[in-house]
């Protein structure tokens, strides 16, 4: 019996971290909704702090509108395998918080003299505190922590999307949105106010602004923040020579995003690369206010101005050619005979599929690392109930063929398995592409 249970304890163990590892393709998190991502860099590893969506009911929320309860954090090493490390705030457990509001919107951490400090906003259950959001703190020794909650939110910071940037001379702001943006100086314990706070200039003064994000680089501070200039919220940016401005409007990080009116942006550097988190509503194609987090890189032109990025399914990091490798995020496709769909409708999480349908059709997969493996296998979760042949194919579309495989004749989805042509090491991209007017559907690529 003790075995018995031994065992037992092994399996929910081995469950439980498969489901806390979680995909490095956009949408980086696919087991639950995400949104409004703030992403930093502590101790040389990135961490996540987005809002969780979730759907609401007459029981909770308001149906058909925004609804959260809690946060969670998300790390990773290498922007590609993200580990949840569950929830570390939540409504029910903030003395000041309404613990009906349902409206844990985006939040912030910081690191100062080695506390992490999380900032977030939402409703106070104290009339005396005003209609409206207050923005609260919950201080940690470690960025995942556990975290308590201040028992009182912020002295007259009133608004939403706190974000916190730390000036190389150690000074805190904390900026935050209500209507216009907000900006004030944090004392040394980072939970207070030093002085009344002042509006942001020279910003939009037309069409809703909100999400502020501050960072800096080569002496220019950034103020980027999503802005509605017509129906639907874009990623812009303004610069100033100080984190208080006055700000000049400069340009647009993102356009708008067709099927989401909200986007939502933290911007860092990592590893010598910058990179763009941002949300869209990949998860919930026909209810926007369910979204998923994405990352893209970014990138500078050599006066200091930004780069539009261009959202990708694929996202950034590294693929290990032994992982399931999700060709449905694909770096590009054919024109015609390729698509993307849900493989279950009714279960949304479960991700996506490739139909190839043409002959010749085919998606492309960048940046796969078969390192020094001598990988001699290929296998391939597919459906097709008229059979089909695939190409994998390297680098390009006539790039060379290292393994045919043959997808057999069934209403199920099966793992087929082939032997590799030729061995290959090193970093590539990977195509794959049918050679008949088949019908094959895949959920995944691997190597072995």
């Amino acid at each position: 019996m003790r075995n018995h249970n031994f065992y037992y304890f092994i399996l929910i163990a081995l469950i439980i971290f498969v489901s806390h590892n979680l995909f490095a393709q956009n949408p980086i998190i696919r087991d639950q909704f995400s949104a409004d991502p703030t992403a930093r860099v502590f101790n040389g590893k990135v961490y996540l702090y987005p809002s969780h969506d979730i759907l609401a009911n007459e029981e909770r929320g308001r149906p058909g509108w925004f609804c959260m309860e809690d946060y969670h954090v998300f790390s990773s090493e290498n922007l590609t395998d993200w580990t949840d490390h569950g929830v570390i705030v939540s409504q029910e457990k903030v003395p000041w918080v309404n613990p009906k509001g349902y409206a844990m919107w985006a939040p912030d951490c910081i690191e100062n003299n080695g506390k992490y400090y999380f900032y977030f906003p939402s409703p106070a259950n104290d009339s005396t505190l005003g209609r409206g959001f207050s923005i609260g703190v919950a201080v940690s020794d470690n960025p995942y922590g556990p975290f308590n909650p201040q028992p009182k939110p912020i002295k007259n910071a009133r608004g939403i999307d706190p974000n916190v940037f730390i000036d190389k001379d150690g000074q805190a702001y904390l900026y935050w949105a209500a209507r216009n943006f907000y900006v004030a100086k944090l004392k040394e314990d980072m939970l207070e106010l030093a002085y009344e706070p002042q509006i942001i200039e020279g910003l939009p003064d037309k069409g809703l602004k909100e999400g502020p994000f501050m960072f800096e680089r080569k002496g220019i501070y950034y103020l980027t923040y999503p802005h509605v200039p017509d129906s639907t919220e874009r990623l812009e940016y303004a610069i100033a020579d100080n984190p208080l401005g006055p700000f000049k409007i400069t340009g647009v990080i993102m356009d708008e995003k067709p099927g989401c009116w909200t986007n939502h942006q933290s911007i860092i550097e990592y590893k010598n690369q910058w990179y763009l988190f941002y949300h869209h509503n990949d998860l919930s194609p026909s209810f926007d206010k369910n979204r998923s987090v994405r990352i893209d890189s970014l990138f500078f032109n050599d006066d200091g101005t930004i780069k539009k990025v261009i959202p990708t399914l694929r996202g950034v990091g590294l693929t290990n050619a032994s992982d399931k490798i999700q060709i449905d995020r694909y770096s590009l496709k054919s024109d015609e005979g390729s698509s993307v769909a849900f493989i279950d409708t009714l279960n949304k999480f479960g991700g996506w599929k490739t139909i190839l349908d043409n002959e010749n059709a085919w998606v492309r997969y960048n940046s796969i690392d078969f390192g020094s493996n001598k990988f001699k296998l290929v296998n391939v979760k597919a459906l097709s109930e008229t059979g089909g042949t695939l190409q994998v194919r390297l680098d390009k579309v006539d790039g060379p063929v290292i393994a045919e495989v043959e997808i057999p004749i069934s209403s199920d989805w099966n793992v087929v398995t082939s032997s590799l042509i030729k061995n290959e090491e090193g970093k590539h991209n990977l195509v794959v592409l049918l050679k008949d007017n088949n019908n094959v559907e895949i959920d995944w690529v691997s190597f072995k």
